[in-house]
């Protein structure tokens, strides 16, 4: 059942969506070359915990960090370790944030040092299907308006969309009903309301869309090893239109 939220809800979630794109933007500030993903891990539980917050993804089924860290051909759900980025590289870092009970979750994707033209063309692309899936989500719209504005953005780019993997409402639980892909028809799936809260999050490879999970039985990578990135922001439907809750 897709859960309508109240105003009230809503202005809680909103703390929790600020934070959670305070702390993506500080670990920002330190993805360089040389740094390692277990060390922005840490820094990321470090300044959740220090805000009297949890981190969403740690212990999340199993799950072993505060934070996914996804390089180069890797799509979502990377486990932080000892890897050491380098110039040329590509992560995507995806965090989620429980305070006072409700759920912030965002994700971006940047390059290490210099990227090739082609990469940052995939970087900004994918940004681009995000915010494409925001404008539609209006009340009066219906879920695949959403999905299908994601899809159009990377189709016309010759990219391909990840498909066994989804967007989600959010709220007190980090994945709530609906499921949002990042394909679809207009016009089709559930009718948007004032009150959904939803994270938008496309998943999208210069490759083909087929994807593969590694023996950590976690870490999805393309199947056929080219760069993926990945956008993510926690949205609520007003009266007005979508509003960003995880966007400074």
């Amino acid at each position: 059942m897709i859960i309508i939220k109240s105003k009230r809800e809503i202005r809680q979630m909103r703390d929790a969506g600020k934070l959670t794109a305070e702390a993506l933007a500080m670990l920002r500030t330190h993805i360089a070359p040389g740094i390692t993903t277990r060390e922005l891990d840490e820094l990321a539980f470090q300044f959740i915990s220090k805000h009297g917050a949890r981190p969403s993804f740690k212990g999340y089924h199993g799950f072993p960090a505060s934070i996914c860290a996804s390089v180069n051909h890797e799509i979502v759900h990377g486990i932080p370790g000892s890897r050491v980025l380098k110039p040329g590289d590509v992560i995507s870092v995806d965090l989620g944030v429980i305070y006072k009970g409700f759920q912030g979750d965002s994700a971006f994707t940047v390059g290490v040092g210099e990227v090739s033209p082609d990469v940052q063309s995939l970087i900004e692309a994918t940004e681009a299907a995000l915010y494409a899936g925001i404008e539609k989500a209006r009340p009066g719209n219906r879920l695949g308006d959403v999905s299908a504005a994601i899809e159009e953005v990377a189709a016309s780019r010759n990219y391909a969309v990840v498909r066994e993997y989804v967007g989600h409402g959010i709220g007190r639980q980090m994945h709530e009903d609906p499921p949002i892909p990042n394909f679809g028809e207009p016009g089709q799936g559930p009718l948007l309301r004032t009150g959904m809260t939803m994270a938008l999050e496309p998943m999208i490879n210069m490759g083909d869309w087929q994807t593969k999970v590694m023996d950590d039985h976690w870490t999805v990578v393309t199947q056929d090893g080219s760069i993926s990135a990945h956008f993510e922001h926690t949205i609520a439907i007003t009266s007005n239109g979508p509003e960003i809750l995880t966007r400074l």
